[in-house]
């Protein structure tokens, strides 16, 4: 497993996160539709949205997943984080950044 680097402009990133005041705030029916309706568009089994702070990745909206956050070292949102565009990761298992990730070999959440 690759954990995933810094963002070249952390600091900025994370200001601005706390501006928003988003963190640590109970569920909220507008983000739980649109990881219900992604799920169901997209027929995967897993929808979050995904906030990245310092140490863990924190979900907003989650379906098809019990836990309400994982490490973020374990996070594949904090790759994404690292470029401009989406990823598109078509198997785990194949990808070295996180074939061995606990989230891809054991069960979402544990």
């Amino acid at each position: 497993m690759q954990p995933p680097p810094l963002t070249p402009d952390e600091d900025a990133r994370l200001a601005a996160l706390r501006e928003l005041r988003i963190l640590d705030t109970p569920a909220e029916e507008r983000f739980d539709r649109l990881t219900r309706l992604a799920r169901r568009f997209l027929d995967v089994p897993v929808a979050l949205v995904t906030l990245i702070d310092t140490s863990r990745q924190w979900f907003k909206s989650a379906q098809g997943l019990e836990a309400l956050e994982t490490s973020r070292e374990i996070s594949f949102c904090a790759h994404t984080i690292l470029g401009e565009e989406g990823r598109i990761v078509s198997d785990t298992h194949l990808d070295a950044r996180f074939a061995d990730n606990p989230l891809v070999t054991g069960e979402p959440g544990c």
